[in-house]
């Protein structure tokens, strides 16, 4: 079985730094049902990719207790004769643990930087056993930012009329940090694939969820991933999907991906790239917001589970981020996210994490270039809005702060979702647009700021965009950039 990795980060041979595998060396690996490779077909400043060959013994896989797993090979001759040696399936997810150990945790002892930050990146697995399909495929990579290309392969391409068979030829293409990629393979492979090749113990639990740290909590998918990764052992994944609940709770609220956080359309070729979910997309616009700027030093106010931070954290333009948030729990949630007792020192040292209220002045919040609000104003109750607006706009005074808040117009277009009820059960209040801008007009006149609004998601021409999102840059950032232009 074989998986390539490809990218033209430049210079592109960096790849070897970031996998800790030399270009010019072939490596192999011992695995208890085989021997893994790892080889480059080319290198070069431009391009680079690298190999995971994985050649399996089929008289190892067939011995001890691990074919219990497999059941439709659990005939007796089936143990030796069968299509793991060359689809990709959970074999290949194993290998992928042991030969790119470092990478999968985001560590890099020669370019630890590089390593946080998203590179452009082609996977290929030529051969993928794929139980649901190409439109799988594209439901379970599609919100996590690649570009999926799954093409069926054909029974017998003499025989057209036979149809397609259960694997695919699957290539995804993205911008990502390497260590999300990996990640990423390494529980949606078995996911696809559907018959793990060992027996799944609950120790599988804290794998999974160490794995999907950061993507799996808000993935429309979860519960079909989290049950495919755990075998349908049912005990596990209900442990499996409380955890993940936890993670929600403090995290951006469910309902609002209900609708655009969907299964993605298209024939499954990949001849059109899948929308992300409106929490993918909220975060790019708060990213753009805050590049717009040239903030570099930036707070994440009311951080939650640290969903945000994750993207901030992986973007080298910020040199030093905060993330506070009132719960403890949610800053201790926020770390596991972050892996910060994992990160290099110089990464660690990027990141702050506070308990903090919104409401009383910080003077640790004072001196920023940009603090964000994402989806936080709405989860006070009105009176306490003041204190807010004080601790924030009067006395830590950013110089750009970013709001996001849900616009309550577009609550019709969400099924279930009645008369009079809010997106999340902690949410105070819900503003229109015409709320949102009065509210937003009053702040910057008050506080020194000038604004401007806009929105996220797919615009409808009756009720707006599903998120209201502001900049308020501070008159005092203005005139210094204006100076400085001159």
């Amino acid at each position: 079985m074989l998986l390539t990795l490809t990218t033209t980060h430049r210079p592109a041979t960096d790849l070897g730094h970031l996998l800790v595998k030399h270009p010019d060396r072939v490596q192999s690996f011992d695995l208890p049902a085989g021997t893994a490779h790892v080889l480059y077909p080319e290198a070069d400043e431009a391009r680079c990719t690298a190999a995971l060959l994985v050649e399996v013994d089929p008289l190892k896989l067939g011995n001890g207790r691990r074919r219990q797993a497999a059941t439709q090979d659990s005939f007796t001759l089936g143990q030796y004769v069968n299509d793991r040696p060359y689809a990709a399936s959970s074999l290949l997810s194993s290998a992928l643990a042991k030969v790119f150990r470092s990478a999968l945790r985001g560590e890099s002892r020669d370019r630890p930087e590089l390593a946080a930050t998203a590179i452009p990146l082609e996977v290929r697995v030529p051969v993928l056993r794929c139980r649901g399909g190409a439109d799988l495929a594209m439901r379970v990579f599609g919100p996590l930012g690649w570009a999926v290309a799954a093409t069926p392969i054909p029974l017998d391409e003499a025989y057209p009329e036979w149809g397609d068979s259960r694997y695919v030829d699957l290539t995804l293409t993205g911008t990502l940090r390497l260590a999300d990629a990996l990640n990423h393979l390494y529980v949606l492979l078995p996911v696809l694939d559907d018959a793990k090749h060992y027996w799944v113990a609950p120790d599988e639990v804290d794998k999974l969820l160490r794995a999907g740290a950061g993507w799996l909590a808000d993935h429309p998918e979860r519960g079909l991933i989290t049950r495919r990764y755990l075998a349908h052992r049912r005990a596990l994944a209900g442990t499996a999907l409380a955890r993940l609940a936890e993670l929600r709770l403090t995290d951006e609220p469910a309902a609002d991906d209900s609708v655009e956080g969907g299964p993605a359309t298209g024939d499954g070729a990949g001849s059109e790239a899948p929308r992300a979910s409106l929490a993918v997309r909220r975060r790019e616009a708060v990213l753009a917001a805050l590049h717009a700027s040239g903030a570099s030093r930036v707070l994440d106010l009311g951080c939650g589970g640290g969903a945000l931070l994750a993207a901030l954290v992986a973007d080298r333009r910020f040199t030093e981020v905060v993330g506070t948030d009132v719960s403890s729990q949610a800053l201790t949630l926020a770390a596991r996210r972050l892996r910060l007792d994992r990160l290099p020192e110089r990464q660690r040292d990027r990141i702050r994490l506070w308990q903090s209220a919104l409401t009383y002045r910080d003077d640790r919040l004072r001196g920023y270039d940009a603090a964000v609000l994402m989806e936080v104003v709405e989860h006070l109750d009105p009176p306490r809005l003041p204190a807010l607006e004080d601790a924030v706009f009067g006395h830590a005074r950013p110089g750009t702060v970013v709001v996001t808040t849900p616009n309550v117009e577009y609550n019709v277009r969400y099924e279930g979702l009645g008369a009079g009820r809010f997106r999340h059960a902690d949410h105070r209040f819900e503003w229109t647009r015409a709320e949102f801008a009065a509210w937003v007009d009053r702040v910057a006149t008050t506080h020194g700021y000038t604004a401007t609004i806009s929105g996220i998601g797919d615009h409808d021409p009756e009720v707006g965009a599903p998120t209201q999102l502001a900049v308020l840059t501070s008159t005092e950032t203005s005139t210094r950039t204006e100076e400085t232009t001159r």
